[in-house]
Formats: structure tokens, C-alpha cells, sequence
């Protein structure tokens, strides 16, 4: 699975996500806890929401080798 951009609606402890591939194809959806899955996801662009908790989960994104968006 090669996703190129993670689409993130936020949730308090659980997400939903949408991976797309460079063609813009979606290749994963899923609801999870988000930070395990970005810990072991190869970097990407993580587009998510604005919001409180969004400035906390782009830092751990940077930390990880990702592009919060």
C-alpha cells in the first residue's frame, strides 16, 4: 500500500482515515487510534481538520517524518 496523502477527520480517541495514492486513488480507510498508526506509517502528507488537538498530532506527525498539512 503506497499512500501519498492521509486524510484525517479527528475523532477524541478513535479517527477516521483515508489514504490516497499519487493518483488520487483511495487505497485505505479505516477508523483507528490514530497515533499508533502514524508511528509505523511511512511518511506522507497528513491533511487533517484545525482544531485544538490537531496542533498536538502535527507535531507527533514531524517527529515521525511526516508533512502535516
Amino acid at each position: 500500500m503506497d499512500i501519498t496523502v492521509l486524510g484525517i477527520d479527528l475523532g477524541k480517541s478513535v479517527c477516521s482515515l483515508a489514504g490516497l495514492d499519487a493518483s488520487g486513488t483511495v487505497v485505505f480507510r479505516k477508523r483507528l487510534r490514530l497515533l499508533d498508526f502514524l508511528a509505523e506509517l511511512p511518511s506522507c502528507i497528513v491533511a487533517m481538520e484545525a482544531c485544538g488537538g490537531a496542533h498536538h498530532i502535527g507535531r507527533f506527525g514531524l517527529e515521525h517524518g511526516h508533512d502535516p498539512d
